[in-house]
């Protein structure tokens, strides 16, 4: 016994049983009730509370986003007015026709069916001239066409030919639109200037002159079924004026 509880071994142990005292003092014991230790990259992941249906916040609507329908039709039936103004002035009849195409056809502006009368009628002109059978099967109602070709074909037939030239519009205009429950026709009057010559099979000038500008004025109704799915509008009707 004496080996074990000899002065410097009994000074240790009073030494050691000292400072497990004083740890014990300082670092106070585990009663189950502690916080967590902290770890703040934790905190950055689970801060933030989960998004679920309840918690979801809407962010409002971009500037320049989608329209409601309402502010749509409001835009578009201002739009009609000021081109009824403008294209239709003084003609209620014009005017009441037009608003019911537009009424059936939303894609329906005034400016862009007289952009379209406009190029179809120079296509049209220039390729009866030529003789392009393709061009006006694609522009023509089956009537008109029949009556063009039959036209180009008794030209072919005296092997005259056409020199053509279009030369641009003194005036373009509305004259009156209506729909009838399937189809949707507007008539336009073209007053156009051309340079038109016709020679015979020997070279000769039988008609027109190469070197005058012309004056030419038409009046033609385009149409177009409510319900099909071609968005293309068809001569169907030609009263040449004057």
């Amino acid at each position: 016994m004496g080996d074990f509880l000899d002065i410097p071994t009994l000074f240790f142990l009073v030494l050691a049983v000292v400072i497990l005292w004083r740890l014990r003092s300082v670092l106070g014991t585990r009663t189950g009730n502690e916080r967590p230790p902290f770890n703040p990259y934790e905190r950055r992941r689970t801060g933030a509370p989960e998004a679920t249906e309840d918690n979801v916040v809407d962010l409002p609507p971009r500037r320049g986003g989608v329209q409601p329908p309402q502010h749509d039709e409001e835009t578009r039936a201002r739009k009609l007015e000021t081109e009824l103004e403008r294209y239709a002035p003084d003609n209620e009849a014009l005017q009441e026709g037009l608003k019911q195409v537009a009424g059936v056809d939303p894609s329906f502006t005034v400016k862009g069916f007289l952009d379209g009368a406009v190029t179809a009628y120079e296509m049209i002109v220039t390729a009866f001239a030529g003789g392009d059978r393709k061009t006006l099967r694609n522009l023509l109602d089956k009537d008109v066409f029949e009556s063009f070709e039959g036209e180009i074909s008794a030209r072919e037939s005296r092997h005259e030919t056409v020199g053509f030239t279009f030369v641009g519009f003194n005036e373009v205009k509305l004259t009156e639109a209506s729909f009838d429950k399937r189809l949707v026709q507007i008539t336009v009057e073209f007053n156009a200037q051309v340079v038109s010559a016709t020679r015979n099979e020997a070279g000769e000038l039988i008609d027109g002159d190469e070197e005058a500008v012309v004056s030419i004025a038409d009046e033609w109704t385009f149409a177009r079924a409510v319900k099909s799915r071609d968005p293309n509008w068809k001569l169907v009707a030609t009263n040449q004026l004057g």
